[in-house]
């Protein structure tokens, strides 16, 4: 993924409300396995870490990423950006430039 799809990619995510919260159990393969269906159904989510989460949010975007096969779009803060196209192409619902 190169700087202009990355900077589309976080646009478009600017405005769109975090769908999960990462608290103190921190990543779970149940947590996992809903961000995967999320990241299905929607290709582009947004990650609230809690600031009971005793992990860095750096290091639990690239464990979710490695675990779901996404690609981190950013981490700022205490907010993580996930992107994973859709498998097949008809269903894409956002295209990168």
């Amino acid at each position: 993924m190169n700087s202009k799809q990355r900077a589309y990619l976080r646009k478009i995510s600017a405005m769109e409300p975090p769908v999960f919260q990462v608290g103190k159990s921190s990543v779970t393969p149940e947590f996992t396995a809903a961000i995967d269906e999320a990241l299905e159904k929607r290709e582009l989510i947004k990650l609230s870490v809690l600031k009971n989460c005793l992990d860095a949010p750096r290091e639990i975007a690239r464990t979710i990423a490695d675990r779901t096969h996404a690609v981190v779009v950013h981490v700022i803060g205490r907010k993580i950006v996930l992107y994973r196209p859709a498998k097949n192409e008809k269903d894409r619902k956002i295209i990168l430039p």
